[in-house]
């Protein structure tokens, strides 16, 4: 096992998600989670995301949220390309897809001080 799979447990702090190698790592409701990478929308990096309060992943660049558990998109976008606003019925249809289309989801162990993204899925 690689450092690029492991990750300080004591930097994932409430709210936070990190890069782990090809996966997003952070917590939600207490428990640690790892998700692929890409927003099924237009590909955001969704490290760079954040937890909301319900614990779900946010997307960082248009507010999709997906529930970490399973990978599934929970709400659609606000936006396409540049524009930061609700689109009638575009979210719906990001929304059917997506549905096919989940994120891929690991277990996360703890080991010493490490949080390690384990190989089988959740």
């Amino acid at each position: 096992m690689s450092s690029a799979d492991r990750i300080r447990a004591d930097a994932v702090v409430p709210g936070s998600v990190h890069a782990v190698g090809q996966w997003a790592v952070g917590t939600s409701d207490g428990e640690p989670f790892a998700v692929s990478r890409r927003c099924r929308h237009q590909l955001a990096d969704l490290s760079k995301g954040t937890v909301d309060a319900d614990g779900c992943l946010v997307c960082p660049w248009h507010r999709s949220t997906y529930d970490v558990r399973t990978g599934a998109m929970v709400t659609g976008p606000e936006g396409f390309l540049g524009l930061h606003r609700r689109i009638p019925g575009y979210a719906g249809l990001v929304l059917a897809y997506a549905r096919r289309l989940r994120l891929r989801t690991r277990s996360v162990t703890r080991r010493g001080d490490d949080l390690v993204v384990d190989d089988h899925r959740r």
